[in-house]
């Protein structure tokens, strides 16, 4: 399903309400361009406002953090605003993962402050990302949370695994970052969920670690 909810309206200076559809890279460089500073860290993350916003990602900051309302659809129909005060926000989560009656987020107000730092700021994100991940691959962004408790990251024991390049038919762990698994010669899904498992398994088999997905998986059904 592809999201076409992408309209945007800065409804006052600094105060940006978006479509979810819109793309999460796309409203970091404009907002910084416009010398507003709270979504730098947007530019060359994968995906859309909605998605973001639903799984909280963020970088240096988050994405929470500078949400005002969110305008969603609950299962029944209805169109409900809810504001900053009615939301909570966590490592890879927000509320609205625990929602039962939500069928979509609609659109997303984004509160800015002004900054004449903003664009230096953003190139700087872009520029680290650049140089730490796969960015110019096809992938969708970080496959696992950063383990609780644990003294490195998820992607620092996927390369201490020895899996940095390590391929399961057309999806591979990136040479770049480990906890990117990229589409390098045309994976199908099941390369990749073969290759995430794989992974799951020797790290947990190496440092009695179990990883945690951060992508979500959407069922594929065909049209009876």
């Amino acid at each position: 399903m592809l999201n076409r909810v992408d309209q945007l309206e800065v409804t006052e200076p600094g105060v940006y309400r978006v479509g979810s559809g819109f793309h999460f890279n796309r409203l970091g460089m404009r907002c910084s361009a416009e010398g507003f500073s709270g979504l730098e860290f947007a530019g060359g993350i994968p995906g859309t406002v909605g998605g973001a916003v639903f799984m909280n990602a963020g970088a240096d900051c988050q994405s929470g953090d500078v949400v005002d309302s969110v305008e969603i659809v609950t299962m029944d129909g209805e169109l409900q605003v809810l504001r900053r005060s009615e939301l909570a926000f966590g490592y890879r989560w927000s509320s609205f993962q625990d929602m039962k009656d939500l069928a979509a987020i609609v659109a997303v107000t984004f509160r800015l402050t002004p900054s004449t730092a903003a664009t230096e700021r953003q190139r700087a994100f872009l520029e680290r990302r650049r140089r730490t991940q796969p960015i110019g691959e096809r992938s969708a962004g970080s496959v696992f949370r950063n383990p609780s408790g644990a003294e490195t990251s998820a992607g620092r024991l996927i390369e201490l695994a020895g899996l940095k390049g390590f391929a399961v038919g057309g999806a591979k762990v990136s040479n770049v970052h480990a906890n990117f698994f990229v589409n390098f010669n045309g994976s199908t899904s099941q390369d990749m969920l073969a290759l995430i498992s794989h992974v799951k398994e020797s790290v947990d088999k190496k440092f009695q670690i179990e990883l945690k997905e951060e992508v979500k998986y959407v069922p594929y059904r065909t049209q009876m």
